[in-house]
């Protein structure tokens, strides 16, 4: 009877022993499939994170851009005028000296005069409103009326030109 009790208690720490194992790989199982999600949940997490970040930065940039062209807008009849009263007195070195500054102002902000007089012309830059007989080609620009101006690769304005015939 002692033999069989043993047996029996034998018999049962074995199957306890088997019941912890079957427990503790049910455990690891169970860990390592919450790591893997858990991994998983990281990395997405991260990437979020560096779509946040780039859509900020596009963002920022956009915003500044979309400034710098809203100063521009109210910036460029001031160096229009200043650009009338050059060819009104060119001898006046005071609005000469005006010119330059505006014009250093401008490339600070990286805004540029687009070239024009002697250019041919490409309707992405400039806008033909007359064409006048002339010994240049056909289609080139012989006289600006109005200076165009570009932002980085936007044309802010288009400048209003006359072209040969």
């Amino acid at each position: 009877m002692k033999y069989n009790k043993k047996m029996e208690s034998l018999g049962q720490e074995v199957a306890n022993d088997k019941i912890d194992a079957e427990i503790e790989d049910a455990l690891k199982v169970n860990e390592a499939d919450e790591l893997v999600e858990m991994k998983d949940k990281y990395l997405r997490a991260m990437a979020e994170l560096e779509n946040v970040r780039r859509r900020a930065a596009t963002d920022m940039e956009s915003a500044l851009r979309s400034r710098a062209i809203a100063v521009a807008d109210e910036f460029l009849p001031l160096v229009d005028a200043i650009d009338a009263a050059v060819v009104l007195t060119p001898d006046d070195e005071g609005i000469s000296t005006l010119k330059k500054a505006a014009d250093s102002a401008l490339a600070r902000i990286g805004i540029v005069r687009i070239a024009a007089v002697g250019e041919v012309l490409n309707p992405v830059f400039h806008n033909a409103i007359s064409s006048e007989t002339s010994d240049a080609p056909a289609n080139t620009i012989i006289k600006e009326l109005q200076t165009g101006y570009m932002f980085g690769g936007n044309v802010l304005r288009t400048s209003i030109v006359i072209v040969s015939k």
